[in-house]
């Protein structure tokens, strides 16, 4: 028993961790409607910022950096937790004001990304203003132990669980007690009638986010040393602190800050279980990083028709849609430069630009569940790395040859789509998005992770062959083969003109109804349900083929190959890319991880390193300035063209005739 509670109060240093993100999910949320998920990334500003400052006295800034010591003499440690928790602050607001601020107003889709892209921008920052590998905590709180029903207890734990309570009933009493916090609760429910009143929504959303900033980086500040630093841990936390805050209906403070604790406990506790001879060594590894993903979806289930949504000055709209059109002058061309983009390259140019054709089709997938049917997924790496390594077993332990073994593999990903789909038939929007990461990273964690499902070593996946023809990515001395090269091309090309025939037709219109109103779609007799399930599993299909052929050209695989952030980033690439259009996705697939653009960044101007920094912050820029993307700018642009040189010939030109050269689609579905 005594070794049980020991493990217990272990878990209160993270869980604390978790309840003041999640309070402070429930402030942001209170003030401004929105679901911050780089509110993780505040903290872990801050903890590197007091990680360097005790190391050698360098107050890293996100350009330049100020000496306040050196390695013989750092910063005094006062000075150095205030300045961090400065930093966090400054964060919150500029977060506040540059980002959020401008989106009030602006789709869920465009708040929800923007939100993932801060949360990249300040993780890749921090990699690149930080020597990660070599700052380390040191302690702040006191190391001593007491002893509490015979578990031997840190003081530590102790003191951040009371900090994370502290906070909690500071925030609760800011809303209920101050003049400030009444108003601001009341501008959530009624934004125009608190403008009426005198107060400015604005001025009052940038005071709670000033505070939950301070107190996410003090909490992050004070827990570093038993944690431990870890760039992607902190971003991360965001997803179980998300899943307490759930619990709380993103409205209850104590409930949120309760639920926190006890989740970090709990996870404490299977890192116990996992010690014990009798637990099953396949849940030795990820458990732990499962059970928020349980916990949101239960909380969503149960309380998601009693979430809280905030008041607004007016209705909000998605992207236009542009109707994709096949035509065969226009597939042939594209297939042309493709072709000649692979045989005129080699080693690794061709290899990005294989690489890029294969996103795009993963891309394409994240147009047709978000674009056209307005549900918002952060989990395709997941879809297709769970069809990457059941390639690998189809082909190396059953046998099973090409192309059945990348259909089947396919195929498995899109169950596992239609699982995830399943909530969605009851929540949307930045809910949903909150499921989809919780369940990427779930998946991430408890197989892809897990050394009795994945190997330490990798996952052979069995070249392909068709009718004795070797299809294999390399052949001795090529990085990339040319039938490899142009076998990607051929399945890609056949899933995209698929999915381009699904958009123009009966179904695509269906998905764009659902994505404009359930109800209204609903009543002219659309199953509502069935098309949400069946764009799931046409994206998750899609993801799966390109998972495939991801592991076709790495030869085996390893879970760094879908990581969650890998995901993240081609998302929003497919953003700045357009969202909602075919050549969206295959400008996300140039664009994308170790695409064509990553290896001219790479090779060609030596900033590969940058890449995730320059990938977020086009990012942002797209989602607060033009939400369409690349790709509709491009289209609008030769639309107006076309009408100006039409209004210069002394005619009006029509919509048929914009449509029939190629250049205008025939509907803007909104």
């Amino acid at each position: 028993m005594g070794q049980f509670l020991q493990f217990v109060f272990l878990g209160l240093s993270t869980g604390a961790v978790y309840a003041v993100l999640a309070t402070s999910l429930v402030g942001v949320h209170a003030a401004t409607g929105i679901i911050n998920f780089a509110q993780g990334a505040f903290a872990l500003w801050a903890v590197y910022v007091v990680a360097a400052l005790r190391t050698d006295g360098t107050f890293v800034l996100p350009v330049g950096s100020i000496a306040l010591g050196s390695e013989d003499h750092p910063t005094p440690m006062a000075a150095a937790i205030a300045l961090g928790i400065a930093s966090a602050t400054a964060w919150a607001l500029l977060a506040h004001l540059v980002v959020f601020r401008p989106l009030r107003h602006a789709p869920v889709l465009a708040q929800v990304v923007a939100s993932v892209g801060l949360m990249l921008f300040i993780q890749a920052l921090v990699g690149l203003r930080f020597d990660t590998e070599n700052l380390f905590a040191t302690p702040i709180l006191p190391e001593s132990t007491v002893t509490v029903a015979g578990a031997l207890v840190n003081v530590s734990d102790l003191v951040l669980a009371a900090i994370a309570i502290a906070i909690a009933v500071g925030l609760r009493a800011y809303f209920t007690l101050t003049t400030a916090g009444i108003a601001t609760r009341a501008g959530s429910e009624d934004e125009l009638a608190a403008r009426l009143t005198g107060y400015s929504p604005d001025r009052l959303a940038a005071i709670v986010w000033a505070i939950t900033g301070a107190a996410c980086g003090l909490i992050g500040v004070l827990a570093a040393f038993t944690i431990g630093l870890n760039e992607t841990s902190y971003t991360f936390y965001v997803i179980p602190a998300l899943a307490a805050a759930l619990v709380g209906r993103l409205s209850s403070f104590g409930v949120a800050c309760a639920a926190g604790l006890t989740l970090g406990s709990f996870q404490a506790v299977i890192l116990w279980v996992d010690t014990k001879d009798w637990w099953p060594n396949w849940a030795q590894t990820g458990l732990g990083d499962a059970v928020p993903f349980v916990i949101v979806i239960v909380a969503l289930f149960l309380l998601g028709g009693r979430i809280p949504a905030r008041g607004s000055l007016g209705a909000v709209k998605m992207p236009s849609v542009r109707i994709p059109r096949v035509t065969i002058t226009r597939t042939l061309a594209v297939l042309a430069v493709a072709v000649l983009a692979i045989v005129l390259t080699s080693g690794t140019w061709r290899y990005g630009v294989v690489t890029s054709i294969i996103l795009s089709l993963i891309a394409l997938s994240l147009v047709l569940l978000t674009g056209y049917l307005g549900q918002i997924s952060l989990a395709s790496m997941a879809f297709a790395g769970t069809a990457g390594f059941a390639l690998s077993k189809l082909s190396t332990e059953w046998h099973v040859p090409f192309p059945l073994g990348i259909i089947a593999a396919a195929l498995t990903a899109t169950a596992l789509g239609i699982l995830v789909a399943v909530p969605a038939l009851r929540i949307r929007g930045a809910q949903l998005a909150v499921v989809t990461l919780a369940a990427a990273l779930a998946i991430q964690s408890f197989v892809f992770n897990n050394p009795s499902l994945t190997p330490a070593q990798g996952n052979i996946i069995t070249d392909p062959t068709v009718f004795g023809l070797d299809l294999g990515v390399r052949d001795g001395t090529t990085l990339v083969t040319l039938n490899f090269s142009l076998m990607v091309l051929v399945v890609v090309a056949i899933c995209t003109v698929a999915v381009m025939r699904i958009m123009a037709g009966a179904t695509g219109r269906a998905m764009l109804a659902v994505r404009s109103n359930e109800r209204a779609a609903a009543s002219v007799g659309i199953d509502v349900a069935a098309t949400k399930l069946l764009g799931f599993a046409v994206s998750a299909f899609l993801a799966g083929i390109g998972g495939c052929l991801i592991g076709y050209s790495r030869g085996q695989l390893s879970a760094g190959s879908f990581t969650v952030m890998i995901g993240l980033t081609l998302l929003a690439m497919t953003y700045v890319g357009g969202i909602t259009s075919v050549s969206g996705a295959f400008i996300a697939g140039t664009v994308g991880p170790l695409g064509v653009v990553y290896v001219f960044l790479n090779q060609t101007l030596e900033l590969g390193e940058y890449y995730e920094v320059i990938a977020a912050s086009a990012l942002l820029v797209m989602a607060v300035l033009n939400p369409v993307g690349v790709a509709g700018v491009v289209t609008s642009a030769i639309e107006w063209l076309t009408a100006a040189l039409a209004r210069r010939n002394g005619r009006a030109i029509t919509g048929d005739e914009v449509t029939d050269s190629g250049r205008k689609a025939t509907a803007h579905v909104r």
